[in-house]
């Protein structure tokens, strides 16, 4: 089996070379939700435009569930890396295959039957009604493709490799967007044409990674590995239980702040889906840091190198900060020009959007603290920290703060764009009071 040691060599070199190809796949994911808002925003108003952004983060939600998931598996292969078990490292890669065939079917069926409750949830604007049906419902229905490539990612993560899944991606978003002028531009299919590329788009990253994969990591996992074990089945779902849990919470105080958006009109609910948008792309940055430090940090700790563990996750937090400062000075300055990239000749959407980004935009400095110990916490197999502070911020400051933003200054989204710094602040001390006890013993590996 071909495996990437992260275990020895410089610290900075190797959470590059981890990081920076998995944040390229992540700038091509994102690029799609953006190129069919783009897009759509070119040929459609504001109701196709909220379609497009509420029903894609219906599916973003669901994808990030299925991340949270597959974390388990990433961690627990990284650790049999770490310890060169090639043949528990075998049966994992199997058992994920088992586990996660059945989920993306039951999750399938499930959804597409929940339609009409999420559609009442969500509150969507009368006007962008039918076309946010018919993009989540055809995004439903490639739920197994959006699940197959995020278990074959989780998996080639596990071993060390964020190459080929940033490869199979680059081909499958140049289609994605060629799909989009075609299906949006040429047979105005609106958000329908969007959620119809993306899932094409999805499709051939599966069929790129399954038939390449026996190539890429040179071993043949043979029919023992998809037997049923009760062990390592437990193991990847008691690290990616929680974490997806964490995840799908977070996503859901995402669509509440967007219900509470949709009940203000259609300008402000745009306004809102479009700064979501471009906060996930500068959030790439931490995410891809999450990645790295719970992949890189899984391999040393399953090699019982402790220490080097430690300061990967402080060099990771170091990067990912820096970056959530240059992000939120860029758009005190710059917020008007992203906004008039996603929509055309609506004052009211550009002017709402750009005090949601000013303030929201803060939220990319301190995620990249809690980003880095989530990580952390998930590699040594504690993501119960990361469930915590996660909940306690959503339930404590996000939605309380939304909520209370939108009765007390109707006229501005300025302190409901407060809502998000403000739980990552909280999230950032939690984190740094569990990481102490931990090191004071109390919670060891």
């Amino acid at each position: 089996m071909e495996s990437y040691n992260l275990t020895q060599g410089n610290i900075l070199k190797n959470l590059i070379r981890f990081s920076l190809p998995y944040l390229l796949s992540c700038f091509l994911q994102t690029f799609y939700g953006l190129a069919d808002l783009f897009i759509t925003g070119r040929f459609n108003g504001a109701d196709a435009i909220t379609a497009v952004s509420v029903g894609s983060q219906v599916t973003h939600m669901l994808t990030v569930i299925i991340v949270g998931l597959a974390m388990g598996a990433t961690v627990a292969i990284s650790r049999a890396v770490g310890e060169q078990n090639q043949d528990r490292a075998i049966k994992i890669i199997g058992n994920t295959v088992l586990l996660f065939s059945g989920f993306a079917l039951m999750l399938t069926v499930i959804l597409l039957f929940s339609i009409n409750g999420i559609l009442t949830v969500l509150c969507v604007p009368e006007a962008a009604l039918s076309e946010t049906r018919n993009y989540i419902t055809i995004c439903f229905l490639g739920i197994p493709f959006i699940t197959a490539y995020n278990i074959l990612s989780s998996i080639y993560r596990g071993l060390g490799d964020t190459k080929h899944p940033m490869y199979f991606v680059m081909i499958s978003g140049m289609i994605n967007i060629l799909l989009d002028c075609l299906f949006i531009g040429f047979f105005q299919m609106k958000a329908s044409g969007a959620a119809l590329a993306t899932v094409i788009a999805q499709a051939i990253s599966v069929m790129l990674a399954s038939v390449y994969m026996p190539r890429t990591i040179h071993v043949r996992i043979s029919p023992a590995a998809f037997r049923i074990d009760k062990k390592i089945m437990a193991q990847i779902l008691r690290i990616g239980v929680p974490i997806s849990a964490q995840d799908g919470l977070i996503q859901i105080s995402f669509l509440i702040i967007t219900t509470i958006a949709n009940r203000r009109g259609v300008e402000i609910a745009a306004a809102v889906g479009i700064v979501e948008k471009v906060i996930g792309f500068l959030f790439l940055v931490p995410s891809a840091m999450l990645s790295a430090v719970s992949t890189i940090c899984a391999q040393n700790i399953g090699a019982k190198q402790y220490d080097r563990s430690r300061k990967t996750l402080f060099a990771a937090m170091k990067i990912s900060v820096g970056f959530g400062i240059l992000f939120t000075i860029l758009c005190q300055f710059c917020s008007p020009q992203i906004l008039k990239l996603f929509i055309k000749d609506d004052p009211k959407v550009i002017f709402f959007g750009v005090q949601y980004l000013r303030i929201y935009v803060f939220d990319c400095i301190f995620a990249g603290i809690h980003f880095c110990f989530s990580g952390y916490f998930c590699a040594c197999e504690k993501p119960i920290f990361s469930f915590i502070h996660n909940i306690l911020s959503i339930v404590v400051v996000r939605i309380p703060v939304a909520y209370l933003g939108s009765i007390l200054w109707p006229a501005t989204l300025y302190p409901m764009g407060l809502a998000s710094p403000l739980g990552s602040i909280l999230s950032a001390i939690i984190c740094v009071a569990a990481y102490r006890m931990m090191e004071r013993g109390k919670a060891g590996f």
